[in-house]
C-alpha cells in the first residue's frame, strides 16, 4: 500500500474534509494569535505622569521613561513610582493579551463562565 502524500488524508470522505479544513483553519488562527500576544506592550503611569513604564506581555520590561521632575521624590518615592507604573503596564498588557484570547476561548471552559474552567479575566 501506497502512503498518502498528505499526512491527515482523509481518502476523500466529505465530512472529514470539511472537518479537516476547519481544523486547519483554527491552527492558522490560532499561530496567528500567538504571533500577535508577542507584540503586546502594556503602558503605565505614575507620580502624575512623570513615571512611565512599558513592559511586554510576560512583564518584562521594555521602556522606563522618568521626567527629571521626579527626581525631586526621593529615592524611596521614585522607586515606589517606578513599581506602581510597572505594575499598571503589566495589567494593561494583561488586560490586551486577554482581549485578543477572549474569541478563542468564548464557549468553552476557559472563558471564566461558572462551569469549572480556568478563569483568563
Amino acid at each position: 500500500m501506497t502512503p498518502p502524500t498528505e499526512p491527515f488524508s482523509t481518502a476523500g470522505d466529505p465530512e472529514l474534509d470539511r472537518l479537516l479544513k476547519g481544523f486547519r483553519q483554527e491552527l492558522t488562527a490560532i499561530e496567528g494569535l500567538r504571533d500577535q500576544i508577542t507584540l503586546v506592550v502594556g503602558r503605565g503611569e505614575a507620580a502624575g505622569g512623570r513615571v512611565v513604564v512599558t513592559v511586554t506581555q510576560t512583564g518584562a520590561l521594555a521602556g522606563l521613561s522618568i521626567d527629571p521632575r521626579a527626581m525631586r521624590l526621593g529615592s524611596d518615592e521614585l522607586a515606589a513610582a517606578i513599581l506602581e507604573a510597572a505594575g499598571r503596564a503589566a495589567r494593561a498588557a494583561e488586560r490586551e493579551a486577554n482581549d485578543m484570547v477572549a474569541p478563542f476561548i468564548a464557549g468553552t471552559p476557559l472563558n471564566g463562565d461558572g462551569t469549572g474552567g480556568t478563569r483568563w479575566r
